[in-house]
């Protein structure tokens, strides 16, 4: 699939959207697991942690291998840098507005 950066970085924020996939993303960082690991503590189904995991790989957010029955997903932090690049871009407009704010109330 060849997508731009844009389609990539939407794909990445639709996929962080859910706070269900922000969940298995974290869990990842403890390292792989099947869907059968990321559905325990859920209240999901297998199913529907599949369905998550869909989204998440076709977001690049995880990749997914066969490891005989297996299949356990990994994370990849690429795609998550990307995204807090972009929003890092917009430090200097938030420090300014502190700044700005700052100055307001000390003069009041």
């Amino acid at each position: 699939m060849n997508t731009s950066p844009s389609d990539r970085l939407s794909l990445t924020f639709a996929a962080l959207a859910d706070p269900t996939r922000r969940v298995i993303l974290t869990r990842l960082t403890e390292g792989d697991a099947t869907v059968s690991e990321l559905a325990e503590p859920l209240p999901i189904s297998v199913q529907g942690v599949s369905k998550h995991l869909r989204v998440l790989e076709r977001a690049g957010l995880i990749t997914r291998t066969r490891s005989a029955q297996l299949r356990p997903s990994q994370l990849r932090a690429a795609p998550l840098k990307d995204a807090a690049d972009w929003l890092g871009s917009y430090q200097r407009f938030w420090e300014a507005g502190f700044e700005r704010l700052a100055e307001r109330l000390s003069n009041d």
